[in-house]
């Protein structure tokens, strides 16, 4: 069966209920990718026994440590702590002597930033002014998300990450000195660590991103995965969750059953492509173009899962007539009841699977062979029952042979395209003004021929 012909079955739809949860029947809400075969526990070494293994030719490496290599993968099960609403968190080391800071961790960008001055919302900063090693690189950057946005000095320092590796490395970091609800009540966090592609790196791709540095100097596999462990827990209480954030590799104990990858059809945000929503068991029947307008994601950043606006309004539809419930149980300052919220949301430029369903898998992103794999996760479960699960693979003899929209343009080429456009206005623009002023020279030509007179402009434009 080719790779278009085997789809990957999530059914999403965690009954997210801290109470009566082993009561509700099971509702799922599917939705099939296009996806590569599964991988299951025999395809790399497990551990046991014996040396440690080392990465695998394919880009894959198991949470073993490698021989003499910086990593320490187990190190870094249960290093992450957080919830689907305030997002999951890392703690990281900064500047020499060393500051720790609670960094965001967020597959939706590609920046690596933290507070670097007071704020009402956050704890602590990174002072560089007390960082030996810190070094400025002369300009700013201002990074704006769908919600919040922040502007900082670019620099560079030293970073150590306590729970995974056993050396410090030197990465780019901007230190925030101006934002607008990026920072919000109740986070526990001061920074922002973007795992996406260096296409979204802000202000160019040429600044190298946290993660590929990582790989670089740490000599790890280009993969890294997550487990965030928040299903069916409130997004607003006063605890934390835990969670893992494997850089380098997949841990076993962090998942259960097969891995199903989805290849990754743009190397900037994590881009996959969705071939059909179900509810219930019923298909939303819609054209699978329209469930990837313009672009399907996976960015552990945004709290729901965002559909397109068409999308949204006829999964509504049919959660209303199937009587389906798709929520999260909220905790309300000063209420002593129980309330809950519709995990989705519409969303006006993409469907984005955010921390609500990816609470309820391991999620590798294998970015050395470009595609993105769910396994079930054993922490996804309330009352014992798991909320999620995954199996495949599908016909899509139903299926549009191509799902994904044409690609909107990426920032270089964008300027490209408009320098070019801008050169040919003004060449056009020459022309007419010499076309213009002719006649005129013409009848006030002198009388010698060989006395020429002649003057030239040269049109400049911008773009800003």
């Amino acid at each position: 069966m080719g790779a278009l012909a085997r789809a990957l079955l999530l059914p999403l739809l965690a009954q997210w209920l801290l109470r009566f949860a082993a009561a509700l029947a099971p509702a799922p809400f599917t939705l099939p990718l296009q996806v590569a075969a599964a991988t299951g526990r025999g395809a790399a070494p497990t551990p046991g026994p014996g040396p440690p293994a080392k990465p695998r030719a394919d880009g894959l490496a198991f949470a073993l440590e490698p021989s003499g290599g910086a990593a320490n993968f187990l190190a870094m099960v249960d290093n992450l702590q957080g919830d689907s609403g305030r997002g999951y968190y890392l703690e990281v080391l900064i500047g020499t002597p060393p500051q720790k800071l609670q960094i965001l961790v967020d597959t939706g960008s590609s920046n690596f930033a933290v507070a670097g001055a007071p704020h009402s919302y956050i704890d602590s900063y990174f002072d560089t002014k007390r960082s030996s090693t810190y070094h400025p690189k002369g300009f700013d950057v201002t990074v704006k998300y769908t919600q919040g946005s922040w502007t900082g000095l670019v620099g560079e320092d030293i970073i150590t990450i306590p729970k995974g590796f056993n050396r410090s490395f030197v990465v780019n970091v901007a230190t925030i000195f101006e934002s607008e609800n990026f920072f919000l009540p109740g986070i526990k966090w001061n920074g922002i660590l973007g795992l996406a592609y260096a296409a979204l790196a802000k202000p160019s791709s040429s600044l190298e991103t946290f993660f590929d540095s990582l790989v670089t100097q740490a000599e790890i596999p280009n993969v890294f995965s997550m487990q965030m462990c928040g299903a069916g827990i409130p997004v607003a209480g006063s605890g934390t969750n835990g969670g893992s954030l494997v850089l380098g590799g997949i841990e076993p104990s962090l998942y259960k059953g097969d891995i199903w990858y989805t290849p990754i059809k743009e190397e900037w945000y994590y881009q996959i492509e969705i071939l059909k929503l179900e509810i219930g068991g019923q298909s939303l029947n819609l054209d699978c173009r329209e469930y990837n307008a313009d672009k399907a994601i996976v960015d552990s950043g945004t709290t729901l899962l965002r559909l397109p606006q068409k999308v949204f309004n006829a999964v509504v539809e049919a959660v209303a007539r199937t009587s389906l419930l798709y929520i999260q149980p909220m905790m309300g300052a000063g209420l002593n009841y129980e309330c809950y919220r519709f995990g989705i949301s519409p969303s006006m430029n993409a469907l984005v699977i955010g921390a609500t369903v990816m609470e309820g898998f391991y999620v590798v992103f294998d970015r050395a062979r470009k595609r993105v794999g769910f396994a079930a996760s054993p922490c996804a479960e309330i009352a014992g029952a798991p909320v999620s699960e995954i199996s495949g693979p599908f016909s899509t003899d139903d299926i549009a042979s191509n799902c994904v929209p044409t690609l909107p343009l990426n920032e270089p080429i964008l300027w490209i395209v408009s320098y070019t456009l801008m050169s040919v206005c003004g060449i056009i623009l020459l022309v007419l003004i010499i076309l213009l002023l002719l006649p005129f020279r013409c009848r006030h030509l002198p009388r010698d021929p060989e006395v020429v007179s002649d003057e030239s402009s040269l049109v400049r434009h911008r773009w800003k």
